[in-house]
């Protein structure tokens, strides 16, 4: 009996954190290296996974993590974000506490856009300060992972820390020049702070590695607003919490070090940043896998997102020249495969393979067409494209280079629209 009260009480401290917290999602980026799939949207309104975008994957950690009062920071071409989120993620209470509400860049402080992380909250300070929070935890938009913040939460407060940096041990060759890297104490309070070296610290015990920063931090909030105010009143600040704030504050405040590690006993910590069009083809094709790194089906950690109401997916012909099948795929609803063979691939929803097609592991996002007699191999095919019938894409890169198409160093192909021609769509 003993044990279940003090269980209770945990359960309770926590419950209690959680809602003294408001999450701050900076969901604002370009993601200029995916090139022209973010031409229309930002980063983190890009599909992934067969039917979610990635902003519900920091969104839904939040919900499951107990943190109800969230903020999404939007600036870049941020209407089909907008849109997701209203659709999906706008049925919260307000009389219960709970909301999950749009930030765009009004110029409330400033007669600037937001000119970085930092400046992007300060801008905000009214409204935070409305909702009355003891916590402020910053959360970046655009990776994909499974976190319990709440454990993060406590771990904050009862270090006593200013700040805390959520991170993870990452390759050392990984981090040099694409993550904040810290140096720790025994304590794991921070020491030294470098914002995208070249030659990462290795953490000490463990040669080859690196603690790497994940763009998640965890304030006090009456310290961050003190913080960002200074930060404002300074000229020469780029206004960033990697390039400005932390460095400092570790000389000067106690920051603290979370290491992020696997919500599942005995398994990799699943972190990805899909920033690359590599990197998003191979995470969504890790997916199709036998036993994928991310368990999109864990009753336990459900995933949310807007779906719209649509047919199941559907499989026709039988002939043995002519049979409609999947393979090691995912295939959402609305789609409809038609006499084709589709192996090792990701379809969202609403995409229609017409007879005699082949699509080998390839990521064909919502509403695309391909026409008969096509092949596709190792491609990325953007929204609302119609692949004209008899189309080849991924097996002769001179060809598609020819084409139009972009294609990468590891040979991903991407298509959009334009490319094909047809009239761009703002999705």
């Amino acid at each position: 009996m003993d044990q279940d009260k003090d269980k209770d009480k945990g359960t309770r401290y926590v419950s209690r954190l959680t809602k003294s917290t408001v999450a701050l999602i900076l969901a604002g980026g370009r993601g200029s290296r995916l090139y022209e799939l973010t031409q229309w949207r930002a980063k983190p309104a890009l599909y992934f996974g067969g039917k979610y975008r990635i902003i519900d994957f920091p969104l839904s950690n939040c919900i499951n993590s107990g943190i109800r009062n969230i903020g999404v920071l939007t600036q870049y071409k941020a209407h089909s974000l907008v849109r997701h989120v209203m659709r999906g993620w706008g049925h919260f209470k307000r009389e219960l506490g709970e909301s999950v509400e749009i930030l765009p860049a009004s110029q409330r402080y400033s007669d600037q856009w937001y000119l970085g992380t930092a400046d992007a909250i300060w801008q905000n300070m009214d409204i935070i300060r409305a909702e009355r929070p003891e916590y402020i935890l910053v959360l970046s938009g655009d990776h994909i992972y499974k976190m319990d913040y709440g454990e993060m939460l406590v771990a904050h407060v009862e270090s006593g820390a200013d700040m805390t940096v959520c991170c993870m041990e990452v390759p050392v060759e990984e981090a040099a020049g694409a993550f904040g890297v810290m140096q720790v104490d025994v304590t794991d309070r921070v020491v030294d702070f470098q914002e995208k070296p070249e030659q990462p610290a290795e953490i000490p015990d463990k040669p080859g590695m690196t603690l790497a920063s994940m763009g998640n931090y965890i304030f006090n909030t009456e310290f961050l607003f003190d913080v960002l105010t200074r930060d404002a009143d300074n000229k020469s600040s780029s206004h960033d919490f990697g390039h400005d704030l932390i460095p400092k504050l570790i000389k000067t405040n106690h920051v603290q070090a979370h290491r992020f590690r696997s919500m599942e006993e005995g398994k990799p910590t699943y972190w990805r940043d899909v920033g690359t069009l590599d990197s998003f083809w191979q995470a969504n094709m890790e997916l199709a896998g036998t036993t994928p790194p991310l368990d999109l089906y864990d009753p336990y950690w459900p995933l949310w997102t807007y779906q719209e109401q649509l047919p199941p997916a559907k499989f026709v012909f039988d002939d043995d020249n002519r049979r409609g099948m999947a393979v090691d795929s995912l295939v959402s609803g609305g789609c409809i495969v038609s006499g084709s063979l589709v192996r090792r691939s990701v379809l969202f929803s609403s995409v229609r393979v017409n007879s005699f097609c082949t699509v080998q592991e390839s990521v064909i996002l919502p509403n695309v067409e391909i026409g008969r007699n096509c092949k596709l191999r190792k491609c990325i095919i953007d929204r609302n494209c119609i692949i004209p019938k008899g189309t080849v894409i991924g097996l002769d890169h001179n060809q598609d280079r020819s084409n139009g198409f972009r294609v990468t160093e590891s040979g991903v192909v991407l298509v959009t629209r334009g490319m094909l021609g047809q009239p761009e769509s703002v999705v």
